[in-house]
């Protein structure tokens, strides 16, 4: 008896050896993972010094990126060391949020190594926006409390004309080598460029610091000296770098633009694409697949359309009804500020219906702004511009240019998608997340967030923000144009579809006017596969929430299932799935 008594001590004790060892394996493991996560981000903050400002990570607020073939080189090596470092990180050591962590690393490292294979640096431009128009937040992201955040800043215009030289470099490369955006969707672009040249240096956006030196408490003589400073620094480095830029648009790079518009013409471009789709949908669906699925929700949407026209007795089919939205005056706002106060008003009613939808709200808040002059007529029709101090709000931008290409039945839908419950409560959410590691706080995955916004749209409907049936007929278009989106973008691409066709496509199944469609065709073009995010993520959250809904019966619980949604921030959809599927696992307990 005895010596059983010992045996099994010893299995006891060696049990708890076992098991200690086992925890200590994982505390190895999770520290060696949150280390390496740590290392990773402070490289790529030194490596990308906006992004560091835009983080309020202050120590880089003096330089702009390096450019050049060495420091690009010697960066997509740096990627594949973290990579293959990450990799020998055993994932049965780590949990659930560890594995998430590991993963989303694993694939912005992979993006940044394939951008750099594919040669993406040879075109920083689409058709609405680039390096020129991001420099253009500087005054709004970095920090002017002190005298060195001037002359941080002050060095950093300083910089501008070795960035754009690097920037102009790479583009002439790509026009060698035939890697250039097509000329159909650079028309007017120059104008674009042109709005950042001023005759009046006080008149550039990049002085605007140096007006509020006045309000600062420094004293008079600092005042002048860094209000002259930045005269000369605007003067002699930011407006002639732009200058140069215009110069080599207008002069070589518009004039060698390539004909064709699909990315499956560049080198390696079929499989460019295919690992575009790939990045923007978190998927490894088929762009073949993809367009049918685009066909069948234009099918289906179609049909709906057809339901809210029959309500109305409208004399005339569908095409005729979206025509007479087009230029019927009674849908248009008559000023920008009327655009405006509608959308703000739209926003004050989505407010109110949010605690039926969420029990967990963000504490950031979100104002309406225009979108800024200078970028507005190449634009979309609105966006969600995301904080960059925690001093700021977010805002929801909604395009004024063209009001009468704005169409007031359009605005619900628009500002449930960018403002809320879509981009800026889970945007806001993700940031306020502050046990996670920076690449789950601030890595944007396109199939997760505008999978959102466009499931945002739809829960409109299930709150009464549409109030008539033009509006949920503006509801259904925008939801066709994320449709179509799955069949232009592919159709363009992989499949020979010309602009023209695209844009005939898109007249013929949305309510969106021809100035809208020509600039997101154009987008489309520019921007290869990163529309089809939009719809792919949607589905997705729709498809999970039905199998929440047959499995949990009674005991679905919708706000307790978008919290669940949204819980670990902005993942790749596979993660999500996961998510669900434990939520549905812990929820089934109860029942």
């Amino acid at each position: 008896m005895y010596k059983r008594s010992l045996i099994l001590a010893a299995l006891m004790l060696s049990l708890c050896f076992e098991q200690a060892a086992f925890a200590a394996d994982q505390a190895a493991q999770t520290r060696k993972l949150s280390a390496l996560l740590e290392q990773i981000w402070q490289y790529q903050l030194s490596a990308d010094p906006i992004k560091a400002t835009r983080y309020q990570n202050n120590r880089y607020n003096d330089k702009l990126k390096d450019l050049s073939p060495e420091a690009l080189k010697a960066n997509v090596q740096r990627n594949q060391q973290f990579l293959a470092r990450l990799k020998e990180i055993d994932d049965s050591e780590l949990n659930h949020q560890q594995k998430i962590n590991k993963l989303m690393q694993m694939r912005e490292l992979q993006n940044d190594i394939d951008l750099y294979h594919y040669n993406a640096h040879y075109m920083p431009i689409t058709s609405e926006s680039g390096f020129y128009s991001s420099l253009a937040f500087l005054p709004a992201s970095a920090p002017f409390k002190t005298e060195q955040d001037y002359r941080n800043y002050l060095a950093r215009l300083a910089e501008f004309p070795r960035y754009f030289d690097q920037q102009i470099a790479w583009m002439k490369k790509g026009i060698e080598s035939g890697r250039v955006q097509p000329k159909s969707v650079l028309a007017g672009f120059d104008n674009t460029i042109k709005k950042f040249i001023t005759d009046d240096v006080h008149d550039s956006q990049f002085f605007a610091p140096f007006k509020r030196l006045a309000d600062s408490s420094f004293s008079s003589n600092v005042q002048a000296s860094l209000y002259t400073q930045g005269e000369s620094a605007i003067n002699q480095s930011v407006l002639p770098a732009y200058q140069r830029f215009y110069d080599f648009l207008v002069d070589q790079y518009i004039p060698n633009a390539k004909q064709d518009i699909a990315a499956s013409t560049w080198q390696n471009g079929a499989e460019f694409y295919q690992n575009r789709s790939n990045y923007y949908t978190s998927t490894t669906l088929d762009v073949a697949d993809i367009h049918q699925t685009g066909l069948q929700e234009v099918k289906r949407i179609r049909s709906e359309m057809q339901s809210v026209l029959d309500t109305l007795n409208f004399d005339g089919d569908i095409n005729q009804f979206i025509q007479h939205l087009r230029t019927s005056p009674e849908f248009y706002a008559t000023s920008a500020d009327e655009l405006l106060m509608r959308a703000s008003y739209i926003a004050k009613r989505i407010d109110a219906t949010l605690p039926q939808l969420f029990y967990t709200l963000p504490r950031i808040p979100y104002g309406v702004a225009p979108v800024p002059d200078n970028i507005a007529p190449k634009y979309t029709t609105g966006r969600y511009i995301a904080p960059t101090r925690n001093d700021q709000p977010g805002y929801y931008w909604v395009n004024t240019y063209a009001l009468d290409k704005r169409p007031l039945y359009a605005l619900p839908a628009l500002t449930l998608h960018e403002a809320v419950p879509g981009h800026h409560l889970q945007i806001s959410l993700a940031s306020e997340m502050q046990d996670l590691p920076p690449v789950r706080r601030y890595t944007y995955i396109s199939a997760f967030g505008e999978g959102w916004g466009l499931y945002s749209e739809y829960l409109g409907k299930e709150v009464g923000i549409y109030t008539t049936p033009y509006e949920e007929f503006g509801r259904l278009s925008y939801e066709m144009w994320r449709a179509c989106r799955l069949v232009v973008d592919t159709g363009m691409h992989m499949q020979v579809w010309s602009r023209q066709k695209a844009i005939d496509y898109m007249l013929e199944n949305t309510a969106l006017s021809e100035h809208n469609v020509t600039t997101e065709v154009d987008r489309y073009i520019s921007w290869p596969a990163q529309a089809l995010s939009y719809k792919i993520g949607e589905l997705t959250i729709k498809r999970l929430r039905k199998k929440a809904e047959d499995a949990l019966g009674d005991k679905f619980d919708l706000r307790a299932f978008h919290d669940a949604v949204l819980a670990y921030g902005s993942v790749p959809l596979s993660i999500l799935e996961q998510n669900i599927d434990t939520f549905i696992e812990d929820n089934s307990k109860y029942k």
